[in-house]
């Protein structure tokens, strides 16, 4: 299933969503320019490694810089688009009743939040885990329980037939969220494989974007004024 739009419209351009969108597009395509050795580099200085975090590993810098900066980092085109695909999807609404800069600080929340949760459900890991799913999730987790009955138009390929469904955001994000706790809980108990994807990370971050989104939410008399 391809998600292609929702059907709630926003108000305003989402400013922030697109310039997270052009920042992680712009830093991949830097990445992909690199060496093969560069990269390997780049994600291990920058993105999250969670022995590191544990054992305060200073080696290679700050090591809490890096729960911002691996949002950052993408390791292929698949990894950056269907990334920034959901940001984009979802954002847009969300930075609505934010703000630009709360939106922002909302984002960079669910981010670290789905980092930590890595970090304590992978706690000897030395490979770096990179991408802004986590934060995305958080996005996601925001629209879940903001936009519960709006419409998530989706692309189901039959054959070779395309078929167009609109199906509520609460049963979409609710059945996405549903198949990562699946596979985190499945891959945890040693039942299936992670496939080299952070499924903690996106629980952690949906579950932290539905807790703390109220508290980055425009005041009623605010939001109408803006609008």
């Amino acid at each position: 299933m391809i998600p292609l739009r929702d059907t709630i419209p926003s108000r305003r351009l989402p400013f922030m969503t697109i310039s997270l969108i052009i920042t992680c597009t712009l830093v991949f395509l830097y990445s992909v320019n690199l060496p093969p050795v560069a990269v390997k580099r780049l994600f291990s200085t920058y993105g999250l490694v969670p022995a590191r975090i544990l054992t305060l590993d200073f080696t290679r810098g700050i090591p809490f810089i890096s729960f911002f900066s691996s949002m950052f980092l993408h390791g292929n085109w698949g990894h950056l688009l269907s990334n920034m695909w959901a940001l984009w999807l979802f954002g847009d609404n969300i930075e609505d009743l934010m703000g630009s800069f709360r939106f922002l600080l909302f984002y960079f929340v669910g981010g670290v939040a789905a980092g930590l949760v890595h970090v304590l459900t992978n706690p000897f890991e030395t490979a770096p885990a990179i991408g802004a799913s986590g934060a995305v999730a958080g996005v996601m987790g925001a629209y879940f329980l903001l936009y519960p009955t709006a419409r998530i138009i989706t692309l189901v390929p039959v054959f070779f037939f395309p078929l167009f469904i609109h199906i509520p955001a609460f049963f979409y994000l609710g059945g996405w969220f549903l198949l990562q706790l699946i596979q985190g809980t499945a891959a945890f108990l040693g039942v299936g494989s992670a496939g080299g994807i952070a499924w903690w990370a996106h629980v952690g971050g949906f579950v932290a974007g539905i807790l703390v989104v109220r508290r980055f939410l425009l005041r009623p008399r605010r939001y109408y004024r803006n609008w």
